[in-house]
């Protein structure tokens, strides 16, 4: 199995290697204009409690970041190679397990995501951001990446088309980019509300991933969730890939 994984993977790597470069110069605009608008901009001038507003950004960026570069590194590919290319055949007719598959492709959307956050945060180094990237900071990054790839997985299963991708973007990842404590703390926003957001994985990315940044214990709470999500979506990867074999 993980021979497998290993070669579903190691196509898409292949793919990447090739255009590497420009890969990792386009992923820099985004954190740079976020960095520019929120740190310079608003945040070197305005206090919180972990200290200036880029510091407490930056996690959540790098929350936002990482979770919209593993879900389009997986999902939009993947929906064009089903209803368009025809080359997921390919894989469903090789002699591969349908858990392969997705950890695969899983695996893939995580190298896309991981060096995309790690251009970020170089970033937000020269901007002059201080926060700490220690081991529970790269873990809760890592299963961040794992949990919207493994969506992204689902999502390009489910949708019938291109433009349903694109709407899936804006109906989910979109509110989640503004309201899942990426940019300021749910606690301000009305109850039913807060209730609402902290249910959703990127509220507890962002959360676990500040935490660790300050040096304090991520919450259990967060971490649970998000491996609770993991797990829910491989479960359901798994058994849509089986179902499209038979």
């Amino acid at each position: 199995m993980f021979t497998d994984i290993w070669t579903v993977f190691w196509r898409d790597w292949i793919v990447l290697k090739r255009r590497l470069g420009r890969y990792i110069l386009s992923r820099m605009i985004s954190p740079v204009l976020y960095l520019v608008a929120f740190g310079w901009g608003l945040g070197k001038n305005i206090q919180t409690g972990q200290g200036s507003y880029l510091d407490f950004i930056v996690p959540g960026i790098v929350a936002l970041n990482s979770m919209n570069i593993s879900f389009n590194a997986v999902g939009t590919p993947l929906n064009m190679s089903r209803l368009y290319h025809k080359t997921l055949e390919e894989y469903l007719i090789a002699p591969i397990g349908a858990a392969a598959f997705v950890f695969g492709k899983v695996l893939s959307g995580v190298l896309r995501g991981l060096i995309s956050s790690a251009v970020l945060i170089v970033l937000a180094y020269g901007f002059g951001a201080q926060f700490s990237v220690n081991g529970a900071f790269l873990l809760i990054l890592l299963i961040n990446c794992s949990l919207f790839a493994a969506l992204a997985l689902v999502a390009a299963m489910s949708l019938d088309s291109h433009e349903d991708m694109g709407n899936f973007n804006t109906y989910v990842l979109l509110p989640m980019s503004f309201l899942c404590a990426t940019f300021f703390t749910p606690k301000q926003l009305p109850e039913p509300v807060r209730w609402a957001i902290e249910l959703l994985p990127l509220t507890h990315a962002s959360q676990a991933l500040r935490s660790s940044a300050a040096n304090s214990p991520a919450p259990a709470e967060s971490l649970i969730v998000m491996l609770v999500y993991l797990c829910l979506f491989l479960g359901i990867g798994i058994w849509q890939v089986k179902r499209v074999r038979d």
